[in-house]
């Protein structure tokens, strides 16, 4: 996947005066017509779990773009905005295609059709902030890091919690070939020897999908190989935090990432928690307390 493979543009709803509306109108425009495209009665999960969200702060012109994971949705990071929102940041949270719909929805997107997704999540907090950070949880992190690497003078930092460097218990190889494989079967109309999601155990099972596309993995990992060849010219302040005992993360993943950034201003954390998800619930706290140490070295 090359940058010139990205979509320039989203799918234009079914709307007479769609190109009337607010960026941030026409993003949720688009959520609810793929909401209703690919919704799965028993999967699909309430609409305001994969909304995109703006919380304005009218008192500043600082923003934070806040990015969720894979087979998650913005309900995800909610915690996360409430606690910039409450230290003076107006945030916006995008919505990653595919997500907040279905896993049927995400086992036909890409990384690029990821990207797009947050430039328009980025266009819009423009429309409300001078300076922007650029963040995210576990994929979303990922997205983040390389949306820095690519326009570094469009964010003052970056912070990556959790990006999935190396995943446990997925084997690259395994994955990538059963990937292949659906895809020979699939020319052949084969399909009931296709092998096309594998069941995940979420941590937050009101916001995720409970079955991943074998594509989504392959995705991400095609994301992260050209992040950490691109890391050494990010030229950004950037944090660093990784679970040390991560169940679906590799421990190791955010020290190599944050071995690769040559930044003067770059930090490393590990946060000691047993689960995957650590920007919701009890440990939640602990990690904000140092994304607020970050910024306030800027």
């Amino acid at each position: 996947m090359h940058l010139s493979d990205r979509l320039t543009a989203p799918p234009v709803p079914d709307c007479p005066d769609f190109h009337k509306l607010g960026l941030h109108e026409k993003e949720l425009r688009l959520f609810n017509q793929e909401y209703n495209q690919y919704f799965i009665q028993g999967e699909t999960k309430p609409a305001n779990i994969g909304e995109p969200y703006l919380l304005k702060n009218p008192l500043s012109k600082k923003g934070v773009l806040l990015i969720h994971g894979l087979m998650a949705a913005p309900e995800e990071v909610r915690e996360w905005a409430d606690f910039l929102y409450l230290k003076g940041y107006t945030v916006y949270a995008p919505r990653l295609a595919g997500h907040g719909t279905s896993a049927v929805d995400l086992s036909s997107r890409c990384f690029g059709e990821w990207m797009d997704s947050v430039d328009r999540g980025h266009a819009v907090l423009k429309e409300y902030c001078e300076k922007i950070i650029i963040a995210g949880f576990s994929t979303g992190a990922g997205l983040a890091l390389y949306q820095a690497v690519q326009k570094p003078g469009e964010f003052e930092a970056v912070i990556s919690i959790s990006a999935p460097l190396k995943f446990k218990g997925f084997s690259a190889n395994f994955v990538e070939i059963l990937n292949a494989w659906n895809r020979l079967v699939g020319r052949w109309g084969l399909w009931q020897f296709c092998i096309l999601y594998v069941k995940n155990h979420p941590d937050n099972p009101q916001i995720n999908y409970h079955r991943c596309p074998i594509k989504g993995i392959v995705e991400v990992r095609a994301l992260m190989r050209k992040l950490y060849k691109s890391l050494p010219v990010l030229a950004l302040p950037a944090l660093i935090i990784q679970g040390e005992n991560d169940p679906k993360v590799n421990g190791k993943s955010g020290l190599k990432i944050f071995h690769r950034i040559k930044h003067s201003k770059a930090y490393y954390r590990e946060i000691n928690f047993h689960l995957h998800g650590i920007v919701r619930g009890k440990i939640a706290p602990v990690v904000f307390e140092e994304v607020e140490k970050f910024l306030n070295t800027l």
